[in-house]
Formats: structure tokens, sequence, C-alpha cells
């Protein structure tokens, strides 16, 4: 079995994340953007300032590096490619989007309605992202 390598899941990994952020961009500012502009003012907390939005973007880029880390762990057993990709980013998808909308829905923190809206995105976002950032990474030659 080949190690996974380190720097092209990095570099796979960096553009997933910028799939990520481009998506998450397209969701949460362009059709969600009034309605979570709405809750936050609801909830007293404003609107996001710079720091706010660059941890966003972090968050995004690590997730895409941790996507692309799935990615090359699962390979040696489903093979590489697109199928591979796709089962990376719909593994990412239940556990960072649809496990932690359902929590928050639970708990009450947002809207029901855009949770679901955001984690429907994401559904399509990760495996997009996945495919992305698996085109990148290729295996190590160290057996």
């Amino acid at each position: 079995m080949r190690n996974i390598n380190i720097t092209r899941v990095l570099l796979g990994g960096l553009l997933a994340g910028l799939v990520i952020c481009f998506g998450e961009y397209i969701v949460g500012w362009l059709i969600l953007g009034e309605q979570w502009a709405e809750v936050l003012a609801e909830a007293g907390t404003g609107e996001l300032g710079a720091a706010q939005i660059a941890s966003f973007a972090i968050i995004a880029l690590l997730y895409g590096i941790a996507l692309i880390w799935i990615y090359a762990a699962i390979r040696p057993r489903f093979g590489p490619g697109l199928k591979t990709a796709i089962i990376a980013g719909l593994t990412m998808w239940v556990v960072a989007y649809f496990l932690v909308c359902a929590y928050v829905i639970v708990i009450g923190v947002y809207p029901a309605g855009l949770l679901i809206v955001a984690a429907v995105w994401g559904l399509f976002e990760l495996p997009i992202a996945a495919v992305a950032g698996a085109w990148l990474y290729q295996e190590s030659d160290a057996a």
C-alpha cells in the first residue's frame, strides 16, 4: 500500500477549499445573503466583519484539505477517479454539513429553512470540490 502524498493532499485540498469558498459565497451571500443578514440582526450580532469572513475562508480551506485527505485515504479501496472523489465528497457532506445542520436545527439556533438550503447546497458543492481536488492528487512513489 502506498503512502498518502501529503504535499498533494495540501495542493488538492487548497483547490477543493477554493471551490468550497466560491460555493459558500454564492449560497451565503448571493442567494441567502439578505435572509442571513436579517437573522444576524435579530440575534443582535450585526453584519459580519472582515475577521469573520476571513475565518470562514480559512475554515473552507481546511474543509478542502480534510476532503482530499478522505479521498486519499479511501482511494486504495475504491480506486482513483471520479467515483471515489464523489464518495469522499458525500462522506464529508454527512459529517460536516448534514450532521452539523441537523444538530443546529434540533437546538433551534437558526431557522431550519436556511440550514436546509445550505445542507442541500453542500450535497452538490462538496462532491464538486472533491472532484476538483482529486484531479490534483497523486500517490507518492514510496510504497
